[in-house]
């Protein structure tokens, strides 16, 4: 999925300056074959503590703005990328939930810093809320690629059944039908080939 998102931010062409939050040694691997930015995040603090400290070093290096996406929504489009941009007031945010309206799964701040950001279960309610109570405009974007991310196993089933020829997508399928093939054998279990991931 990580592979998905980091392509989509390489084909923009329009894309600000894209910097990668991780210590994950095949992320900064991928990071750096996108000749993208690393921020290390040798603590791990988890996904809120890393934006967190993220946001810190964007706001010391003067940045005007910040956009935060998770690595987990493998649909994301260029197009929905330019749309938060497009929306994006000259100073207040842009959210886009995710697809049960319960996450968030792009936030845009202007100043960077603007309001923080808490992610987990049910974040896209405080974070509008948030947004809100910096008396700035919060506009809320519903964008159907980036609104998909995949935290469970129906995520991935639905995934699989939407059109579209993603590298999450083609693993996934990949591993269904060999599962599928093995069914009522003694294969072994489905790994991946070469060490490939999503």
């Amino acid at each position: 999925m990580l592979h998905d998102v980091l392509s989509t931010l390489h084909n923009w062409k329009n894309r600000p300056q894209v910097a990668i939050v991780t210590s994950d040694l095949y992320a900064v691997k991928l990071a750096e074959d996108f000749k993208f930015e690393i921020i290390p995040d040798p603590a791990n603090p988890g996904e809120t503590g890393a934006i967190e400290m993220a946001t810190r070093q964007c706001v010391e290096r003067g940045a005007d703005s910040t956009l935060v996406i998770p690595a987990d929504i493998p649909l994301i489009e260029t197009w929905e990328l330019e749309e938060i941009l497009k929306h994006a007031p000259a100073e207040g945010g842009v959210l886009v939930p995710a697809a049960d309206g319960r996450g968030t799964n792009a936030a845009f701040r202007r100043p960077a810093n603007l309001f923080p950001l808490r992610f987990g279960n049910d974040s896209f309610k405080p974070h509008h809320a948030a947004a809100q109570a910096t008396g700035k405009p919060c506009i809320v974007l519903k964008l159907p690629g980036i609104a998909l991310d995949v935290d469970n196993p129906a995520d991935l089933q639905q995934l699989i059944s939407l059109p579209g020829e993603t590298r999450a997508q083609g693993l996934a399928r990949e591993y269904i039908r060999a599962a599928t093939a093995g069914v009522g054998t003694d294969a072994p279990p489905v790994r991946p080939r070469n060490g490939a991931t999503s």
